[in-house]
């Protein structure tokens, strides 16, 4: 009967709901997130997404100024009117993304790739049209639909990239920006792309040469495309031809301004060999190399003194040898050329509290959540309150970090269980009544990832009568314990006159 329920209510949901017109396409369309639910989403996810890409590129102000005019040209002959946001990122991943509600990025990396500014406007085209056509919205709609349909299955069987740091709200943005489009949507992003450039007088014919740039660059398998703009806008010969059948739909003509690109893009083209030197380095610290990583940070910082990400790094490598006093002033220079970026307040914090300045750590780990919450920033803020006697504040800060999916959420899973199992067992361990041979039996589940033992269980009927049980038994990390009690069931309608619960338990080790 309740799947029934279930199914009857999302029936319900779809008819209060109901369609909308698609304003780009002008289709009838289901529509589970409304206008304003997409601004306020835009609105509150564009900071924190933008931080975990890298956040904004500030050393050529005149570079984002010139794409926010080209996105502007577009934006203003687009089906849909919405606040438009146009941002240059500092990550060398050739990448673009477009948040619900019209807020865009472009990767700096892939600024450096493209030719003119006509595909430029083929980029920014193509993601305006994700925004004003739904698609993130769709697929929010999508996981909706998916998470009622898994609750109706449940019912009837039973009765019943700094992206993966981020916790909290800002996860919502983290998987905005990494979903993948549907065929369907990348076709129309390409059509109606293409229709805004004709539109916003730019030659269409870029977006052919653009997407053939883009096959060439997925058949050479080049892993950082690989991992950006490909990811999530898998080109294809497909995608170049139909491209081609549209632009001969179009007005012919229209302006390339490959000139006026390459002349805007040159400060960034010219610092490329600074950049790949700097990801290098990056690869190497990864690997334990500390003298190339240090010889790599150092030759990005002979190229452009100004970038903090290259200061962070000689910090980076001089940290990870256990050398925080020599890496605190790395990091300095990097908040002081880039206050905005919250990396630099995180590595910065992680190194103060290892030489042991616990209240500047606590104020660079603050601003850096206020940036960006990871669970980085707040297990580093948990263990700091949990040094300082203040178990509330811990236990709050290591509950966001262990939200996540990350290691670090993993290890803070552990550090929250530490400190909350003794006054909250019942929050780690689910316990339950059934019944086996006309007597009660309990259920215990252990929904943490450590070892529990010494559980002290009650079982209580309505009238206040309790059973008290001691299990010496050790309880695995994500294991049920089940034992018998001595409680008879008359008639099996009796299970429901008992609950069960956890009194006390203990971490096995300690």
């Amino acid at each position: 009967m309740r799947q029934w329920l279930l199914l009857a209510a999302m029936v319900a949901l779809l008819h209060l709901t109901g369609c909308a017109t698609n304003p780009v396409t002008g289709k009838n369309e289901l529509s589970l997130v409304s206008e304003d639910q997409e601004l306020d989403i835009g609105k509150k996810q564009y900071a924190p997404s933008r931080q975990m890409q890298g956040g904004d590129f500030i050393l050529d102000r005149k570079l984002t100024a010139y794409v926010q005019q080209v996105g502007d040209r577009l934006a203003a002959v687009s089906d849909r009117k919405l606040p438009y946001e146009f941002v240059v990122l500092n990550d060398s991943t050739p990448n673009a993304w477009a948040l619900p509600g019209g807020k865009i990025a472009v990767n700096r990396g892939l600024l450096v790739e493209l030719g003119s500014e006509a595909e430029l406007a083929a980029v920014i085209g193509h993601e305006i049209v994700h925004a004003a056509a739904r698609h993130g919205a769709k697929g929010m709609e999508r996981g909706m639909l998916l998470q009622g349909a898994i609750a109706v299955a449940g019912a009837a069987a039973s009765g019943s990239d700094y992206s993966q740091l981020a916790v909290g709200a800002a996860a919502v943005g983290a998987n905005l920006i990494n979903q993948s489009y549907s065929r369907d949507a990348e076709s129309e992003s390409d059509y109606y792309g293409m229709q805004y450039m004709v539109r916003a007088g730019y030659d269409p014919r870029a977006a052919i040469e653009l997407q053939e740039t883009f096959v060439r660059l997925s058949e050479s398998r080049q892993s950082n495309w690989l991992a950006g703009l490909f990811a999530s806008h898998p080109p294809s010969r497909e995608r170049v031809e139909a491209n081609r059948k549209t632009a001969a739909t179009l007005a012919k003509g229209g302006e390339i301004g490959r000139e006026r690109y390459q002349q805007m893009t040159a400060y960034i083209r010219k610092l490329k060999p600074a950049y790949a030197a700097y990801g290098k380095g990056a690869e190497a610290l990864e690997k334990k190399a500390y003298v190339e990583a240090l010889q790599l940070a150092e030759q990005a910082l002979a190229m452009e003194p100004r970038e903090g990400l290259f200061h962070a790094l000689k910090g980076d490598v001089l940290a990870a040898q256990g050398q925080d006093a020599k890496a605190l002033a790395y990091y300095d220079k990097a908040v002081t050329l880039n206050p905005g970026y919250f990396k630099h307040y995180l590595q910065r914090g992680e190194s103060l509290t290892r030489v042991g300045n616990r209240a500047r750590a606590v104020r660079d780990l603050e601003k850096s959540v206020e940036l960006l919450p990871t669970a980085n920033a707040y297990y580093s803020l948990g263990i700091l309150a949990s040094a300082a006697g203040d178990k509330a504040t811990a236990i709050s800060h290591l509950r966001q970090a262990a939200s996540g999916k990350s290691a670090t959420s993993q290890i803070a899973g552990k550090e929250l269980v530490k400190l909350d199992l003794p006054n909250n067992p019942g929050a780690y361990l689910q316990a339950s009544v059934g019944n086996y041979q006309n007597r009660l039996i309990v259920a215990v589940q252990n929904t943490t990832g450590v070892e529990i033992g010494d559980l002290s269980v009650v079982v209580v009927r309505f009238d206040g009568r309790q059973h008290r049980y001691k299990l010496s038994q050790r309880l695995p990390a994500g294991k049920t314990l089940r034992f018998s009690t001595d409680i008879p069931l008359a008639n099996p309608q009796d299970l429901k006159l008992w609950q069960a619960r956890v009194l006390s338990a203990r971490l096995t080790g300690q």
